[in-house]
């Protein structure tokens, strides 16, 4: 067997080269980077919870921090974050149920992922700034 004069052709592993990018994989690797990111913002809580610890001088210096324009970047951010992995999440729940595994029904709910996040975003931050 080890000499054996016939030699098969190995297929290639994938690799970017010939592989397509599907949007639902793509999606599943932003629900991966959202969660990243809700585990590292998620310190901006803590952080904000330690200034209100502190006393008034410590608070004002987050507050001075969070209503900056890199912070509120950074709070926008966090809140499209914890929205699109919310509604990924809500994905993944329906395909545990069983249901939404065909190609349309795939790629409709990745699209929705996408849309509902940015509109619920925007709709959060625009309710915020008019209560604000």
């Amino acid at each position: 067997m080890a000499d054996s004069p016939v030699r098969t052709q190995r297929p290639l592993s994938p690799h970017l080269q010939i592989f397509t990018p599907y949007l639902t994989m793509v999606m599943s690797i932003l629900h991966r980077i959202t969660g990243g990111a809700l585990y590292v913002g998620t310190l901006l809580l803590v952080v904000w919870l330690i200034g209100a610890a502190s006393g008034p001088a410590g608070y004002a210096r987050v507050q001075w921090f969070m209503g900056s324009i890199i912070g509120q970047l950074i709070l926008f951010g966090y809140t499209w974050a914890l929205i699109h992995h919310l509604i990924g999440g809500v994905r993944h729940l329906v395909w545990d149920v069983g249901l939404g595994f065909g190609p349309e029904a795939r790629e409709n709910m990745a699209r929705l992922n996408i849309i509902g996040s940015i509109v619920l975003t925007i709709l959060i931050w625009v309710v915020a700034l008019i209560v604000r």
